[in-house]
């Protein structure tokens, strides 16, 4: 029997751009690659770390004078739906959810590009065509779920998560739906059906990606109870959402090696 050591994964930084949340600001992410056999287990370690997953790449924000991007999950046994998400699931009873495997249709592209036009039309997706539409379905290492959402009245596809299944919950990488039917407020029901989906499986913990305070597009997920924020290396109950306005704070923010030094890396020896 032969023991490999282990590899550990490179960590880089990408160049500042303009922050898609907040006016004013930089964005920088800090990355490393998702790939061979351990990919599943970098996954899972780094997602309970505040990282997320695009594609081939596990990110999180490392932004120079803003620390206000938090990733943020639904701790599902403290999770009870307030008198407005009980009405979207009333007002969606005839939808009907089907998992499949993560396979790119033209009629997920289809109504990927509407949502896009209608909602993000000067985002940075916006040009994305079928062939980079499919690569983000498609292109995943570790265990992933296209969650389609359909109309039982008219089987007609109205929601679909790309959603990737960790061993302590749910992750929400990307999801778009019907941009005619606002008032069903599907973007919502989404994430109620996907807490009730780990429920079923017996999954702790839904993740939402990123809460960003002061952010009227990412105000929405502080509306969930039992959700929890990424804070100085743990998890911790939201509270006030008024508490994290210093996290835009230039001196709140760790040099770029501490931040690497300080990620607990799993162990990734495999044997053969």
């Amino acid at each position: 029997m032969r023991h490999t050591l282990p590899i550990a994964p490179q960590f880089y930084v990408t160049a500042p751009q303009s922050c898609p949340y907040l006016d004013g600001r930089r964005e920088r992410k800090l990355f490393t690659a998702l790939q061979g056999d351990q990919a599943e287990t970098l996954n899972n370690a780094l997602s309970k770390q505040g990282f997320r997953r695009s594609q081939n790449v596990l990110y999180r924000p490392s932004c120079t004078d803003c620390a206000a991007c938090l990733s943020a999950r639904i701790k599902v046994s403290e999770f009870e739906p307030s008198r407005g998400q009980r009405r979207v699931t009333r007002r969606n009873v005839t939808i009907e959810r089907t998992a499949r495997s993560a396979w790119a249709t033209e009629e997920q592209y289809a109504l990927f590009r509407r949502y896009l036009d209608a909602r993000h039309a000067d985002g940075g997706m916006a040009d994305m065509d079928v062939f980079e539409f499919a690569a983000m379905i498609e292109e995943t290492p570790v265990k992933t779920r296209v969650v389609e959402y359909r109309d039982s009245t008219d089987d007609a596809l109205i929601a679909v998560c790309l959603t990737d299944i960790l061993d302590d919950g749910l992750s929400l990488v990307y999801s778009f739906f019907d941009p005619d039917r606002m008032k069903d407020s599907l973007g919502t029901y989404v994430i109620l059906d996907h807490v009730a989906l780990a429920r079923e499986v017996g999954l702790p913990f839904v993740y939402l990606g990123y809460w960003v305070p002061g952010s009227a597009k990412m105000g929405y997920k502080a509306l969930f109870s039992g959700l929890e924020v990424y804070v100085d290396g743990g998890w911790q109950p939201l509270g006030d959402p008024e508490d994290y306005s210093n996290q835009t704070h230039p001196l709140s923010i760790d040099p770029i090696a501490q931040q690497v030094a300080q990620i607990n890396l799993p162990d990734l020896r495999g044997e053969d």
